[in-house]
């Protein structure tokens, strides 16, 4: 008895587009946790300027992250094929998360 290779025939194109779709809703899930608490401490002791200004900041990082999120979302649960992320997309994404860690930073010093 030979064991089993794994030929490529055998592979269920629909996994895959599955498990992506849903890391990107765990990933927007965490975003949507580190935002809600980013925005606790900024406004912890009384709304400053600073406070609604990085808030306001976060609030805004975390909707551009679910815009590209929730599009990628849509097009992973369509079915078929799905279409490549494209670099526009995958920037937006990598920028919001980045820039939301460096508020987070900002926050914590």
């Amino acid at each position: 008895m030979e064991p089993h290779q794994n030929t490529g025939d055998d592979r269920d194109p629909g996994l895959q587009p599955e498990r992506t779709r849903l890391a990107w809703r765990r990933t927007t899930l965490a975003g949507t946790v580190a935002t809600v608490l980013a925005v606790k401490a900024a406004l912890h002791n009384g709304p400053s300027a600073t406070g609604i200004a990085t808030a306001a900041l976060c609030c805004a990082l975390w909707l551009g992250f679910l815009t590209v999120a929730h599009r990628r979302i849509r097009v992973l649960a369509a079915g078929g094929e799905p279409t490549t992320l494209t670099p526009r997309h995958a920037g937006t994404a990598a920028l919001c998360t980045v820039a939301l860690a460096a508020c987070a930073v900002a926050l914590v010093l």
